[in-house]
């Protein structure tokens, strides 16, 4: 008898149609706390590593944007605030949209850019096809339930020449550096958890996430088994965050 396919939760494995509701429950409990624990986990560095995104993506006036998984929506803000500071030339100014699945949390980002909000699945986004010419899914990629369909709707979302970027969390490669990240993540991010966010087992579920999920090699074999071309990677602070880019052509 065939074993009943199975997706990784944290440390579990669980049915493909229990994760995503799993997840919405993760963010729903962390969405007033986000980015506060982004700063307290990262020591602010998440902060660089979306500038560094933001500097890959060089927005221009007349660029769309979809920026899937967007939560509170800072990738999306940084993106037009960056287009607004090049001359148009005649282009119209650049916009952007923060998909995400998570009503709280983008509650939790309203107000923040005047980027359009829309509730919105990964897997099935309410878009046109060839809409975009820039996607990007900042630490959310490793949170959907079927990742080759949320590539094949960012391919198939964007435009011919449309670029990808995925930023994600990932594991240093080297042995001493990654010993130190696994004791820092064990010990010091469910107990930040815990006292700012009243919510240890969400920040558990952060670190065993991380810990499953592909390293970046076997990412952009998916990626380009998506049908993207021209993929490459480049890792932040020695490996524990990673950016993705790619073209759709």
């Amino acid at each position: 008898m065939p074993q009943e396919k199975t997706v990784p939760f944290g440390q579990r494995d669980v049915a493909p149609e229990e994760k995503a509701p799993l997840v919405g429950e993760v963010f729903r409990s962390v969405a007033t706390s986000y980015d506060v624990m982004n700063d307290l986990m990262s020591g602010g560095m998440h902060r660089v590593w979306k500038s560094v995104t933001i500097d890959r993506m060089n927005p221009q006036p007349g660029h769309h944007l979809i920026d899937v998984a967007g939560g509170t929506g800072d990738i999306a803000g940084s993106f037009l605030d960056r287009a607004s500071l090049r001359e148009p030339r005649g282009r119209k100014p650049a916009d952007a949209v923060v998909c995400d699945i998570n009503h709280a949390m983008l509650k939790a980002g309203a107000g923040r850019s005047p980027a359009a909000r829309i509730c919105g699945d990964a897997e099935r986004l309410p878009f046109a096809d060839r809409l975009f010419s820039h996607y990007s899914i900042g630490f959310g990629i490793r949170n959907v339930t079927d990742r080759a369909a949320a590539l094949r709707e960012a391919h198939r979302v964007l435009g011919y020449g449309g670029r990808l970027f995925v930023l994600e969390f990932s594991q240093p490669p080297q042995d001493g550096f990654r010993t130190l990240y696994d004791r820092y993540s064990d010990v010091v991010i469910p107990r930040l958890g815990e006292a700012v966010a009243g919510d240890r087992e969400s920040y558990q579920y952060l670190v065993d996430s991380i810990r499953r999920f592909p390293g970046p090699e076997a990412l952009a074999r998916e990626i380009e088994e998506a049908g993207f071309r021209r993929v490459r990677f480049e890792r932040f602070t020695g490996g524990i965050a990673v950016l993705h880019m790619a073209a759709k052509i």
